[in-house]
């Protein structure tokens, strides 16, 4: 296996997911399937990073819940992210308790329940942390 070929999120509203993708974690649109629906709904695809998202119209998870996705950023671009999502209007959360050196986060729900965390710290420095104990 190479890695993650993309993620799927079920939405209400395409253009409204697509200003928070791209308005609000600054994503690129690079397909509207606008009528020619390929697969079950119409659907539209964005690169994040080097990350393939794509958003389908239907019925989005009826709850909220930590099930999340997370992006890796910068901790210096942090507060960017926070304003632009702030200015969207969509429901930034309070962080989980950290310990000092895991990284710090943004988590944010997007306008259908699901969760996004952009997340300043990598595997190899949660991992030595947890290690050192306290």
């Amino acid at each position: 296996m190479d890695g993650v070929s993309h993620i799927t999120f079920i939405v209400r509203d395409l253009a409204r997911m697509t200003t928070f993708l791209c308005e609000g974690l600054g994503a690129r649109e690079v397909y509207d399937s606008a009528g020619r629906d390929f697969s079950l709904s119409r659907e539209k695809f964005f690169m994040l990073g080097n990350v393939w998202l794509a958003a389908m119209e239907g019925e989005p998870p009826a709850e909220r819940s930590y099930q999340h996705v997370a992006f890796k950023v910068s901790e210096s671009d942090l507060p960017v992210y926070q304003a632009r999502l702030e200015a969207l209007g969509v429901d930034i959360r309070p962080p989980r308790p950290r310990v000092e050196g895991e990284g710090l986060s943004l988590y944010v729900y997007d306008y259908d329940n699901h969760l996004f965390e952009l997340h300043a710290g990598t595997l190899e420095q949660r991992l030595h942390r947890y290690r050192t104990g306290n």
